[in-house]
């Protein structure tokens, strides 16, 4: 997906095949929000009337440049792990030994497909945190685009913590889904940072 245009991945995005999906799209709200808070900061540093807030713009634009990256690889990552899903589920079933090999398969693979939107959840949260950080050094002129980093990092987070759901209800060995969910307890009220941050900007806006 590096190479293809925008207009071709949507155009993937929307077809009948089942990659990619909601899972990559989640990655690449993602990389949308961490682009922007790299854009707001770029836009702020080196202008005289931010220098104070200097340093922050030019460590959170390196953090945000390095999430988009890894939200970008994602993307493609929650394609092929569906895909191995997928593959599990056709694994032949006629023996009690194939329909045991194909059960461990299908049950390994959800256990990956899990992880990975497990793992944008995470680039969200943490592009939700760098929004906050420039909230309040950010150049006025684009302020606006901190609420929308804000909220597609929102969206990403909701649609990775769904795509988690999704393959938990699968699994059925109780420690692997233990594990699952508890990890899934920490992005609690992080959509609620991204609300408060958005709220911030428009209250600034209709000042």
């Amino acid at each position: 997906m590096h190479q293809q245009t925008v207009h071709a991945w949507l155009a993937d995005l929307a077809s009948e095949a089942p990659t990619p999906g909601g899972g990559a799209a989640a990655a690449m709200n993602a990389a949308v929000g961490a682009a922007l808070v790299s854009m707001v900061c770029n836009l702020t540093i080196g202008k005289p009337r931010y220098a104070a807030h200097e340093s922050t713009m030019i460590e959170v634009r390196h953090q945000a440049d390095q999430l988009r990256q890894q939200a970008l690889e994602l993307a493609e990552q929650d394609a092929a792990a569906f895909g191995r899903v997928m593959a599990a589920y056709r694994l032949p079933r006629q023996t009690e030994q194939e329909q045991q090999t194909r059960n461990q398969a299908i049950q390994d693979a959800l256990v990956e497909a899990a992880d990975v939107p497990l793992r944008t959840a995470a680039v969200a949260a943490e592009v939700i945190g760098l929004a906050d950080r420039i909230l309040e050094g950010a150049n006025v002129n684009v302020i606006s685009d901190v609420a929308v980093a804000a909220a597609s990092a929102r969206a990403a987070l909701s649609a990775a913590v769904i795509n988690v759901e999704v393959n938990l209800a699968g699994i059925t060995d109780a420690d692997r889904k233990a594990k699952l969910t508890d990890a899934l307890v920490k992005y609690q009220g992080v959509e609620a940072d991204a609300d408060r941050i958005i709220a911030a900007v428009r209250s600034r806006i209709n000042q």
